[in-house]
């Protein structure tokens, strides 16, 4: 499942889950088959955050949303994780 969570004129954010959690035993972690992706409207890149880098970064956007930011300032803390990426998008 793909969940839109942040949409702006510069970033896209997106939650991806594709675990059945009825089916997962022992209760694997949440982000063991999902994650986030971040998409670079403007610099045309995405990255894909799974696991422990998902978790922090649920976590930054939580301390993020307590303090009410703006979209720009929002914008901004993207923009930090998009300098990560090394993939440019391309149109199929």
């Amino acid at each position: 499942m793909q969940t839109m969570i942040y949409d702006s004129d510069a970033f896209c954010v997106l939650q991806l889950d594709w675990s059945d959690t009825a089916s997962t035993p022992g209760g694997a972690g949440e982000f063991a088959r999902g994650g986030y992706e971040i998409v670079d409207k403007f610099a045309r890149k995405e990255i894909f955050l799974g696991g422990h880098a998902a978790e922090g970064f649920r976590n930054s956007v939580q301390q993020l949303i307590a303090q009410e930011p703006s979209s720009e300032e929002i914008d901004d803390f993207l923009d930090r994780y998009s300098a990560l990426s090394r993939q440019s998008l391309h149109a199929h």
